[in-house]
C-alpha cells in the first residue's frame, strides 16, 4: 500500500465508509462489538441508541480519535474512501481532513470568528490572504453565517450565541473541505430554534459531503436521516433506511427502542 496522501481517499464510489468485524476495546471493557455496516456518500446516516450503547465511540473511529484514548485496542477494518484507516502507513492529518468533526457542545478557538474559520487552511499551507478570505466567506455562507457574521469577522467567537457558535464550528470544519463530517450530538445544547438551524444546515451538506450524526432525538433522525443505525450495549442491531428502521423494523429492541419502551 502506498503512503496515504491526499489524492488515495477516493470518493467516487455509492460507499463513502465501510465497517468489517470492527472491534474495541478500552482496556478490559469491550466497547463495540463486530461492527459491520457501510454509509452510503452523499447521504445522512443517524446513530441512535441508549446512552453509553456505543454511537459515539464509533463515531470517533471514523477519524481516528480513539487514538487520543489510553488503552484503547481496535481490531477490524474502517475503510474510508477505499483506504483502511487503520493501517499504519494511513496519514492521519490528511484523514482528518477528509474526516471533519463537530462536538456536542461548541467549542470556537479563542480568537476571532476570521480566524477560527482560517485556522485549518492555514494549518494546511494556505497564506495567501485573498485566498483565506474567500474560504472564510465560502465557509460562513455554508454554514448559514455570512449574512449575520460579515461585518463581524474580527469579533471573538466566544462573543457569539450557542447556536451561532455551533454552526461556526461547522464552518470551521467546512473550511478544510472534508468529505466528510461527523456529527456528535451538535444539538443537544442548543434551543428549538438554533435546533432547526442545524438540521436545515445537515440537510444542506448531504449535498456536497457524507454526513455522519448522532443523536439521542429520535424525532431528528426520523426528520433528517437517510439511514440509521441502531446500537445496543455495543453491538449494531439494526441498520437500513429511516423510513424502513422507524416504520417497520426487523428486531424487536429496535421496535422496542423507537416506541420509547426503553432508553
Amino acid at each position: 500500500m502506498k503512503q496515504v496522501t491526499q489524492n488515495i481517499f477516493d470518493f467516487s464510489g455509492d460507499v463513502a465508509i465501510k465497517v468489517k468485524s470492527l472491534d474495541l476495546h478500552y482496556g478490559a471493557f469491550h466497547a463495540l462489538k463486530n461492527i459491520n455496516c457501510e454509509m452510503r456518500r452523499g447521504a445522512i446516516t443517524a446513530l441512535i441508541g441508549p446512552s453509553g450503547c456505543g454511537k459515539s465511540t464509533l463515531l470517533k473511529t471514523l477519524n481516528r480519535m480513539n487514538d487520543l484514548v489510553e488503552g484503547c485496542r481496535i481490531d477490524g477494518k474502517v475503510e474510508i474512501g477505499g483506504v483502511d484507516i487503520y493501517d499504519k502507513r494511513t496519514d492521519v492529518s490528511l484523514l482528518r481532513k477528509s474526516v471533519g468533526m463537530v462536538f456536542q457542545r461548541p467549542n470556537p478557538f479563542p480568537m476571532s470568528i476570521y480566524d477560527n474559520i482560517a485556522y485549518g487552511p492555514r494549518t494546511f499551507g494556505v497564506r495567501k490572504k485573498a485566498e483565506l478570505g474567500d474560504i472564510v466567506e465560502s465557509s460562513l455562507k455554508a454554514a448559514n453565517l455570512w449574512d449575520e457574521l460579515k461585518d463581524q469577522l474580527h469579533k471573538s467567537a466566544l462573543a457569539l450565541s450557542g447556536g451561532q457558535q455551533q454552526r461556526l464550528c461547522i464552518a470551521r470544519a467546512l473550511a478544510i473541505k472534508p468529505e466528510i463530517l461527523l456529527m456528535d450530538e451538535p444539538t443537544s445544547a442548543l434551543d428549538p430554534i438554533s435546533t432547526g438551524k442545524i438540521e436545515e444546515l445537515c440537510e444542506k451538506l448531504k449535498e456536497e459531503l457524507t454526513v455522519v450524526i448522532v443523536t439521542h432525538n429520535m424525532q431528528q433522525a426520523a426528520r433528517i436521516s437517510d439511514d440509521t443505525a441502531f446500537f445496543l450495549l455495543g453491538e449494531l442491531i439494526e441498520f437500513g433506511p429511516t423510513d424502513k428502521i422507524f416504520a417497520s423494523p426487523e428486531k424487536e429492541q429496535t421496535l422496542n427502542y423507537i416506541s420509547g419502551r426503553f432508553g
